[in-house]
């Protein structure tokens, strides 16, 4: 019985709550909000591409073949298993992450090689962005390793010593 008499007491007092900072304020902190968790999972997703860089890069360094023979077992089997393995610690295989980032395409094949470097490009794009007062046409992000060709390890063993 207290807090109704309260409660009636207070209403009559305050009046409610002013329907501008309602209707407005909040869809505009929403909006910002929306913003900033957009911006920030680009950053992260960024920071993800380097490292999921360096393993395809480390990867084709240490498992491809320099025999011109192999090249199209490396072409047709080892890069899209990279490709593959990125795309899943990129965030493409679940729908979620996908979705809120945009995610469209991924590609590391096919891999440049040269004379003395392999050059390895992760490439993600996203899906176009459709906002009343800004289009785009999606972002390219691009990360690009060089591999040394001859840079292989080898074992080790001691001169005069038989493995």
């Amino acid at each position: 019985m207290r807090w109704r008499r309260f409660l009636e007491r207070l209403r009559r007092e305050n009046g409610g709550q002013a329907t501008t900072e309602v209707v407005l304020l909040v869809p505009l902190f929403m909006f910002f909000l929306f913003a900033f968790s957009k911006t920030f999972a680009l950053l992260v997703l960024v920071q993800k591409m380097e490292v999921a860089s360096y393993y395809a890069a480390r990867r084709w360094q240490l498992e491809s073949h320099r025999n011109v023979k192999y090249e199209t077992d490396d072409d047709n089997t080892l890069c899209p298993d990279i490709e593959d393995k990125v795309k899943t610690y990129l965030g493409f295989d679940n729908p979620g992450t996908a979705g809120f980032l945009g995610l469209q395409d991924a590609s590391v094949c096919p891999v440049q090689r040269t004379q003395v470097w392999n050059v390895v490009t992760l490439t993600v794009r996203t899906k176009p962005v459709n906002v009343p007062l800004w289009k785009n046409e999606g972002f390219k992000f691009e990360v690009v390793k060089y591999v040394p060709n001859r840079d292989r390890p080898i074992a080790f063993v001691l001169p005069g010593l038989s493995p």
